[in-house]
C-alpha cells in the first residue's frame, strides 16, 4: 500500500517537471519567433501613475508601429501597439528604488506619449536600448505622418 503512494507521487513529479519543460520551451520559442523579425528589445512598460505595475516584456520595433509582447504570453500578436507617428517621448530618467528592484539594474525609465489624444506610458530599457529606440524615432520614413 505504501509502495503504491511513492509511485503515485513519482509519477506527479515527472507530469509537472514534464508540463514546466514544455512551458519552458513554449515561452522561449515564442520568443524566438518574435525576434526572427528583427529589432527587438527588453522592454518594460507601465501605464499613466504609480498605481500601475511594470509588465516584463520585448518590444518589436516595426516599419509604422511599436509592438509590445509581454514576456509570458501565448499568443503571437502583441500585447500592445504605438503607432509610430504619435509616439514621442517627453522625458526620461533613472528608475527609483523600488523600481530598480522589479526592473533589474542599468534600466532608463522613458516616459512617452502616444496615440491622437497623446495618452502617456512608461516605457524602461536599457541605455543601448534607448539609443536604438530615439533612433527608430527619428529614423521615421518621409510623409510617415501623412498616412
Amino acid at each position: 500500500m505504501g509502495g503504491s503512494t511513492v509511485v503515485d507521487a513519482g509519477w506527479l513529479i515527472a507530469v509537472v517537471l514534464v508540463f514546466l519543460l514544455l512551458a519552458a520551451v513554449a515561452v522561449a520559442g515564442r520568443r524566438a519567433l518574435i525576434e526572427r523579425g528583427g529589432g527587438t528589445v527588453d522592454c518594460g512598460l507601465r501605464g499613466p501613475g504609480a498605481d500601475h505595475a511594470w509588465r516584463l516584456g520585448v518590444a518589436s520595433y516595426q516599419p509604422g508601429e511599436l509592438r509590445w509582447h509581454q514576456v509570458f504570453g501565448l499568443l503571437l500578436r502583441p500585447d500592445e501597439s504605438f503607432p509610430r507617428q504619435t509616439l514621442t517621448v517627453v522625458s526620461r530618467r533613472r528608475p527609483d528604488p523600488a523600481e530598480a528592484n522589479s526592473l533589474g539594474p542599468g534600466m532608463v525609465v522613458v516616459e512617452c506619449r502616444t496615440g491622437e489624444r497623446g495618452e502617456p506610458l512608461e516605457l524602461a530599457m536599457s541605455e543601448s536600448a534607448l539609443t536604438g529606440f530615439l533612433a527608430w524615432l527619428e529614423a521615421a520614413p518621409p510623409a510617415s505622418h501623412l498616412g
